[in-house]
């Protein structure tokens, strides 16, 4: 990567300055200096960089586009809430060369380089916090400044031993590698030294069948375990000697422990592991309510970085509100509120270049609420027109290929952007062959949509007709036959949508009617989910963008749960336990059960689900690991940390337990605290594991937080790596726990 290198620092159309960026020598530091002072303005640590995007790729960036080409723009994404960094290299080669070499340093090839290089970054980091007079030596006063940064609360005694040890040039201070050694003696894990020479017969290695043993009956790996025991040795093992002698050292042991391998989340289902072949109806799907807003409901920001957000983190589904604009440009806001408004052009150009970076799977819906005042037929033109530049867009092409199947699948729909909206006619009378228009709207009586109006208004008392030729006056045709997989229908009821509704329709309802069909109806709509779309929304009650939880919607097989992806907490929690499985694509496949139509689930009786009885999870809460501070928290505080596990499934299965805390130690505390939950219907259940920091006189406060479903669990002794509040790594925190499963 080059050094000293001149860009534009891009903070909006009008703010472009020139700054000098360098990557210090450490290659864990990036400070940036301005050219005309030559002033250092700020640095960051290659540890809080998230990811790089190319090109236009954030709404600052996409303002310059005309003045900037795309292959000299690249945006620096950071961890947690820090705004983005918006540069413009001098050269493409430049840009490249920083893109690579950012890639590089924060995406390593294989996880024992994470490991290590987390765990270094984060001794420099504290080093460099800890060395107030930036000598690159650190005397014991400075060294319990640190401990108490680093949430230890460490007899003086034993400190002082552990830094004259570690003191090899008796010079009374600690610099370079003398201070890796105290860090090395300080992070000691006796509950792990334990366990390993519980199966080590020297205490000094495992030897191949040692190994093999303990990922047998503590790991609960059946197949192919002398073929892994191999396989981790080769991988983990740091010494080359040791390797050769296909044994597994202490050190090794660790990094296997704290690897991906060692992680409680199950690495085989975190590529695409499930069937993708079942229609659309049959999966859990990532939504997002009103995407394009990144703060409250009223009078937030509307940004097309929310949409590269929630795309970016999975999300599959997502809402475009279209409103007029001037000269007939659609627009894209919360319509009726104060909230800022973006160009749909721009949404548009954004989704095409962003929507398969994560994911090749189908956007379902991308929700419209067309342009409305009566001169928006322009408008309306104009959207389609901006729709018609997305690749693939809406599925048209496939449906005349596949020919009229009502239950496309995710497989099919590779790389296809859906359409949700309203619909002029049958969906069967809009698409007679490639190339064909669609015909009008008829208004022949003997019609077969004119015949179905008949029939749904008698069932609601109306006048037949009525909706049909409103949907004529307001809306364009051209907007209309966008539509294919997803026609918005009111729903009326159960026993009307299964009379006379199609699996290509999708009723959307607010978070509080669906929770009284819940409550009254709780098997007629698992068996409505089993052959049709079914989307929720937040309450217009939620101004602030909280958020429901999304559990109790996906108990009864509802798909497309919108949830506002700005608002940190339990429920984001959940959406993105439940999605980070199956290769990150948004898609979950849902149980059996709650795929057949004729089933008798519901999900107030357990006892209504076929197959095996319930089972117990027993948790063993070993240890934790390097746990943050509280954000704001005083100076010198240390916290006093908890373990909460929580149980979100079936009403029945709704629960959780939580350790005794310990006091002054966030570093390296010790639970060893047994939980036990019993589980009726497992396929449904999250578990969220919920670190916090005690306190006797107030709320608890948050420390991080793991969630996963409970078919992703790997048992035995596993590490957990902890979150952040708004869902990203805080490495290298963690858990130590132990798992069993038995029926």
């Amino acid at each position: 990567m080059q050094q000293g290198t001149l860009m534009r620092k891009v903070k909006s159309k009008s703010w472009k300055k020139q700054r000098y960026f360098k990557l210090q020598e450490d290659c864990m530091t990036i400070w940036y200096q301005s050219k005309r002072t030559g002033k250092t303005e700020s640095a960051f640590s290659i540890s809080d960089v998230e990811t790089v995007r190319e090109g236009h790729q954030s709404e600052v960036l996409q303002s310059v586009a005309e003045e900037f080409p795309p292959e000299r723009c690249f945006t620096i994404v950071f961890y947690g809430r820090r705004g983005n960094l918006d540069l413009v290299a001098g050269s493409a080669e430049e840009a490249q060369c920083w893109i690579q070499g950012l890639r590089q340093l924060i995406e390593p090839r294989s996880f024992p380089l994470t490991f290590a290089l987390v765990s270094r970054t984060w001794i420099r980091d504290w080093f460099q916090k800890a060395d107030k007079n930036k000598d690159g030596r650190m005397n014991f006063k400075e060294v319990q400044r640190l401990l108490k940064m680093m949430n230890v609360d460490m007899n003086e005694d034993h400190a002082l031993r552990l830094f004259q040890d570690a003191d090899k040039s008796e010079s009374g201070t600690l610099e370079g590698e003398e201070f890796v050694l105290f860090y090395k003696a300080l992070t000691q894990r006796e509950e792990v030294q334990s366990l390993f020479q519980e199966y080590s017969e020297d205490g000094k290695k495992l030897t191949l069948l040692e190994l093999t043993d303990f990922l047998r009956e503590e790991q609960l790996e059946d197949e192919g375990t002398e073929e892994l025991a191999m396989e981790l040795i080769d991988k983990y093992e740091p010494s080359e000697t040791a390797r050769s002698r296909h044994v597994l050292s202490a050190d090794g042991f660790l990094m296997y422990l704290c690897s991906l391998e060692g992680s409680i989340f199950n690495p085989q289902h975190r590529g695409l592991w499930q069937d993708m072949s079942q229609p659309l109806c049959h999966y859990f799907i990532s939504s997002s309510h009103n995407t394009y807003l990144i703060e409250d409901q009223l009078r937030g920001h509307s940004s097309i970085e929310g949409y590269i957000r929630a795309l970016k983190r999975g999300c599959r589904c997502l809402e475009v509100d279209c409103w007029d604009g001037p000269n007939g440009e659609p627009m894209v806001y919360h319509g009726h509120t104060f909230t800022s408004k973006i160009p749909f052009r721009e949404v548009v150009s954004t989704l095409g270049k962003t929507s398969w970076g994560n994911s090749s799977s189908p956007l379902p819906s991308m929700g419209m609420s067309p342009p409305s005042s009566h001169p928006q037929r322009y408008g309306q033109s104009t959207a389609v027109q901006g729709i018609s530049v997305l690749p693939e867009s809406a599925a048209r092409r496939h449906w005349v290929a596949q020919g009229a199947s009502l239950s496309p699948t995710p497989q099919e729909l590779k790389h296809k952007i859906l359409l949700k909206g309203k619909k002029i006619g049958r969906l069967e009378d809009t698409l007679d062959g490639p190339g064909d228009e669609a015909p009008d709207v008829s208004d022949d009586d003997n019609g077969a949509e004119a015949e179905e109006e008949r029939r749904r208004a008698k069932v609601r008392g109306t006048q037949p007709g009525s909706a049909l030729q409103k949907d004529k006056e307001t809306l364009a045709q051209a907007l209309s036959d966008c539509v294919i997989y997803c026609k918005s229908v009111p729903f009326r009821g159960f026993q009307e949508a299964r009379s006379h509704s199609r699996p290509s329709e999708i009723s959307s309802l607010s978070e509080a009617k669906a929770r009284k069909l819940i409550r009254d109806e709780g098997n007629e709509f698992v068996r409505h989910n089993a052959w049709q779309l079914t989307r929720i929304y937040p309450s217009g009650m939620r101004a602030d963008s909280s958020n429901y939880s999304p559990q109790e919607m996906w108990n009864v097989g509802c798909q497309i749960v919108a949830l506002n992806f700005q608002t940190a907490g339990m429920e984001m929690d959940l959406c993105d336990g439940l999605f980070s499985q199956n290769g990150c694509c948004g898609y979950v496949l849902k149980p059996p059960f709650m795929r057949d139509k004729e089933t008798l689930f519901n999900p107030s009786d357990p006892s209504s689900r076929e197959g095996p009885g319930p089972i117990t999870l027993t948790i063993q809460v070993i240890s934790g690991q390097q746990l943050p501070k509280v954000a704001n928290s005083k100076e010198g505080a240390i916290i006093d940390p908890l373990v909460r596990v929580e149980i979100y499934g079936v009403p029945a299965d709704q629960a959780h337990q939580e350790t005794k805390y310990i006091e002054n130690n966030g570093f390296n505390p010790r639970w060893d605290e047994t939980l036990q939950f019993q589980l009726h219907v497992p396929e449904l259940a999250l578990i969220r594991f919920v670190v916090e920091d005690y306190d006797k006189t107030s709320r608890n406060d948050f420390v991080g937080q793991f969630t996963l479903a409970f078919a992703n669990i790997k048992p035995g002794y596993r590490h957990i790596h902890l979150l952040s509040k708004d869902g990203t790594s805080i490495p290298p925190s963690s858990l130590f726990v132990h798992i069993r499963i038995t029926e």
